[in-house]
């Protein structure tokens, strides 16, 4: 089961809980308040397209960002002007045709 992160609305209280994906929200342990927010911490990573590793991930430096925008920005333009054509992709996708040394 997952950990999930909580802070009480009430008290201020952060804490973690782990439980099923369906289970309901549980009460502050602090106070017992209901009143609680579910924190996101930390997005998942995703290895596809645009948001596939550049560096470690975490800490890519700008040259390893440009150097990853720079790989997949052909492929994504050829897959837009594949589905929608060129005109399209040149008249809402300026961005797109940009050279990127």
């Amino acid at each position: 089961m997952p950990v999930y992160d909580y802070r009480c609305q009430a008290c201020g209280q952060p804490f973690q809980e782990r439980h099923g994906f369906d289970d309901p929200i549980p009460p502050c342990p602090a106070c017992g308040s209901g009143d609680v927010q579910r924190l996101i911490v930390q997005a998942p990573t995703v290895a596809k397209g645009m948001l596939a590793l550049a560096g470690d991930s975490r800490r890519a430096s700008k040259e390893q960002l440009q150097d990853k925008w720079a790989e997949e920005t052909p492929k994504l333009r050829k897959q837009l002007v594949d589905k929608l054509g060129e005109d399209v992709v040149n008249r809402n996708a300026p961005t797109l045709n940009s050279k990127f040394d």
